[in-house]
């Protein structure tokens, strides 16, 4: 009887799943570096044999490439399991200044019943103040009228 690991790993072998496999070969040399690092790589790929990863900060690119042949020398001398039937030459970063997408928040308007009837009295001597209030008055009869 397979565990459910096995079962995951033999379903993951599949050639349908091969991009399955890219990925997580990618995380696991992605975890090698230093974690400052880690968090400035936004995504990598494999095109054309040649290992890219992106960058969200020119600092980030300055750091790899001042490690990269470490990494590389690394890699040929012991390749990690899950990166043995995927190939490739060189490794390249690029800082991209493409902004992140954020999510959007979605606003709810909420609306209330006036609570009010519209039956005051005013008794401001301020002519301007009154005429707003009496307008204010005309506006809550007026919404109660047709809710």
């Amino acid at each position: 009887m397979k565990n459910a690991t096995q079962i995951i790993n033999s379903i993951q072998n599949r050639p349908q799943f091969s991009k399955l496999s890219k990925h997580k070969c990618i995380k696991k040399i992605q975890s090698i570096f230093a974690p400052p690092l880690q968090k400035m790589i936004k995504f990598a790929y494999i095109k054309n044999k040649t290992l890219f990863f992106v960058l969200n900060h020119p600092a980030g690119k300055q750091e790899f490439d001042n490690n990269i042949q470490s990494i590389k020398s690394a890699l040929k001398f012991y390749m990690p399991d899950e990166c043995k039937d995927i190939e490739f030459d060189d490794m390249k970063a690029f800082v991209t200044h493409t902004p992140i997408k954020k999510q959007k928040i979605k606003i709810f308007k909420q609306t209330y019943k006036e609570q009010s009837s519209g039956n005051f009295e005013i008794t401001i001597k301020d002519e301007r103040l009154n005429e707003l209030l009496k307008s204010i008055r005309s506006i809550i009869k007026q919404n109660n009228d047709n809710p």
